[in-house]
């Protein structure tokens, strides 16, 4: 039986298998790689461009933040981030639930210390990637990072101000 290489963790996976069983990510084979990634940077321009999406952005206060699901399931749908913690999962009691068999049920928890945040995972069994690298610690999250959970990619965004007075 031929087996499928992940991309990212390199985990040897069966034939037909769609997600890989070590990290969770989708599997592709070579012929769509191209596609797939075209695609995932025509959504991410759509995001920065969407004119609704960016309305609310700049009507969200400061030190909110909001995560944008850019590939998966649920695809399009908007978390706000207005806590100082919030909880990740496939667990009925998290703050985003995300239904996927590839979703521990208490799997990361984002954190907010005034306008700064940042993402842990909770020993999830797939991980946590923020930009494609798998996390073991706290990490910062900067504006448009990608945070991969399961089959579930995520967009972090957050208002961008436009500080110098000179400029307005």
């Amino acid at each position: 039986m031929q087996r499928v290489r992940c991309s990212l963790c390199s985990f040897e996976n069966e034939e037909l298998a769609r997600f890989c069983s070590s990290c969770g990510a989708p599997l592709i084979d070579d012929e769509d790689a191209t596609s797939t990634i075209a695609g995932l940077a025509d959504l991410l321009g759509v995001l920065e461009l969407d004119d609704e999406l960016g309305n609310v952005l700049a009507e969200m206060p400061d030190g909110m933040g909001m995560l944008v699901v850019s590939h998966g399931p649920n695809l399009g749908s908007r978390y706000v981030l207005d806590q100082h913690r919030a909880t990740l999962g496939r667990g009925p009691d998290s703050d985003i639930f995300l239904d996927d068999a590839t979703v521990s049920r208490k799997h990361a928890v984002i954190s907010r210390e005034h306008d700064l945040f940042a993402v842990s995972d909770e020993g999830s069994l797939n991980g946590t990637y923020v930009n494609g690298e798998r996390i073991e610690l706290t990490t910062p999250l900067e504006h448009l990072a990608e945070l991969r959970i399961g089959a579930f990619v995520l967009v972090f965004l957050q208002p961008v101000r436009n500080s110098d007075p000179a400029l307005s």
